[in-house]
């Protein structure tokens, strides 16, 4: 089983603006939708298109759950939130205009979790989990949830030998690889912030975290990504596409991986899917929708080179 855990969940509001988004005048909205938030439920999401059985874990505002619990109904996903009572999930504000130049996003803070709900949380790892299960963690952590709370998360996971996939950012990257995880996607700052006081370059700082983590992947942004697995490390080219919302880009290329790691797929497979997919993910206007055929026809036009060497592994 693949479990997901979002500890601070999100709906998307997605508000679409007719011209140019300007300031100090009236834009107004001529489209307005909701969607899925939070990178976990996000992860969860691409899973459930792949047909990958999985279940969402995490928390859940109680005064919109309706509208929570109907998002993820329409989008099949399998999951056990736990419900805080008096709370409201928080919204994040996507902004879109004609333009196709991105997305603008407006997170809120997201609600206080009960040191009875991360209890549960626990209880819950502790009954279902088991070896052969893999844990994705990814997203922010709620306002009073403390690095304390999640590295009891984290090491009971590790007491039950999962395979454990972190998508975090900040105190909590650094302390989830200081545990010596098995993958983390960070992006280029999130790595220079974990180096601060080290001035060696970035393939260093990448080789010097996989040294401790099975695969580190970390995003270019529209220049693709680079991948460290064992001894080798790759440079991923993305392939050209009209952007028109990134947001949840990279939980798509999180979920991919994931989807094809389960499957056995090498390595080659399994990036040609995570940045296929992610680019996919970007041409379309909401959080959450990408397209596997898609993805799939944009392969060739997707790079892998083994850094040290001279040829393409896929051209």
């Amino acid at each position: 089983m693949i479990y997901t855990i979002t500890l601070n969940p999100a709906i998307d509001r997605l508000i679409k603006i007719k011209g140019t988004l300007t300031k100090k005048r009236t834009n107004r909205a001529h489209q307005v939708e909701y969607d899925l938030g939070g990178k976990g439920l996000h992860v969860s999401n691409v899973l459930t298109k792949f047909n990958m059985e999985n279940k969402a874990l995490g928390y859940i505002g109680e005064t919109n759950r309706p509208l929570m619990e109907n998002i993820l109904a329409k989008k099949n996903i399998c999951h056990h939130l736990l419900v805080e009572d008096g709370a409201s999930t928080r919204e994040c504000i996507v902004v879109m205009d004609d333009t196709n130049a991105g997305s603008l996003m407006i997170t809120e803070n997201g609600f206080h979790v009960s040191k009875e709900n991360h209890s549960k949380l626990i209880d819950f790892l502790h009954q279902f989990l088991t070896e052969k299960d893999i844990v994705v963690i990814a997203g922010s952590m709620p306002p009073n949830y403390t690095i304390a709370q999640l590295l009891e998360i984290i090491n009971t996971i590790k007491n039950k030998k999962c395979f454990i996939a972190c998508d975090l950012s900040g105190e909590a990257l650094a302390a989830v690889v200081d545990m010596g995880i098995n993958f983390i996607k960070p992006n280029q700052y999130e790595v220079e912030v974990l180096f601060q006081n080290n001035q060696t370059t970035l393939i260093q700082k990448i080789k010097e975290l996989a040294i401790k983590i099975d695969y580190v992947v970390v995003s270019l942004g529209k220049d693709g990504s680079y991948v460290a697995h064992k001894d080798n490390l790759y440079q991923v080219t993305s392939p050209t596409v009209e952007e028109r919302n990134d947001t949840g880009a990279g939980d798509v290329f999180v979920g991919s991986f994931i989807a094809q790691f389960v499957q056995g797929k090498d390595l080659k497979t399994i990036m040609k899917y995570a940045t296929g997919c992610s680019a996919s993910k970007v041409t379309k206007h909401n959080s959450t929708d990408f397209d596997i055929k898609e993805a799939e026809s944009y392969f060739n036009r997707i790079s892998i080179k083994k850094l040290g060497s001279d040829e393409d592994v896929v051209s």
